[in-house]
């Protein structure tokens, strides 16, 4: 007998810098809790009782200290992953993770700040998106090229 896999829901957030369209800008975090550098965009879990786009306002401002943003556009599907390594199953009783991507802007006055009540980043910086490959995490690479491809065709970046 095949066990089932389970999939913890989640969210992530492709952010945009203020200046989009002008300038199309995406925000990469460096996450705090792995030895080398491990770049990647803002994501979290979908909590019971809420939406994924609750989640998204309330994920955003945990992980990058603000909420202050548009919603672009949001990915059709949802696109699942099994974890990469024994320790995360340890922490969640899933194989890995499935998640609903979003395109989202800064607002103008919008303020990064990592120093949040759980910090998850050390550091942040906004690229070209062209450019996210050469430093985001290997293991999310084929993931994210899926979704920049996706809003790329759909005539956003």
């Amino acid at each position: 007998m095949i066990k089932e896999k389970r999939y913890r829901p989640n969210v992530a957030a492709i952010v945009l810098s203020s200046k989009y369209p002008f300038l199309c800008e995406i925000l990469v975090a460096n996450r705090n809790d792995i030895a080398e550098d491990a770049w990647q965009f803002p994501q979290g879990g979908i909590d019971p009782h809420e939406s994924p786009k609750d989640a998204l306002y309330r994920e955003l401002l945990e992980e990058i200290g603000t909420d202050e943003i548009e919603i672009v556009a949001e990915h059709p599907d949802w696109i699942s992953y099994d974890f990469f390594n024994k320790s995360a199953a340890k922490i969640y009783p899933f194989d890995g993770q499935k998640q609903k991507y979003f395109l989202v802007k800064l607002k103008p006055y919008a303020k990064i700040n990592l120093n949040t009540k759980i910090p998850e980043f050390m550091e942040y910086k906004f690229i070209d998106y062209r450019n996210s490959f050469n430093i985001i995490s290997r293991v999310k690479r084929p993931i994210y090229k899926q979704v920049l491809t996706y809003f790329k065709k759909s005539g956003y970046l």
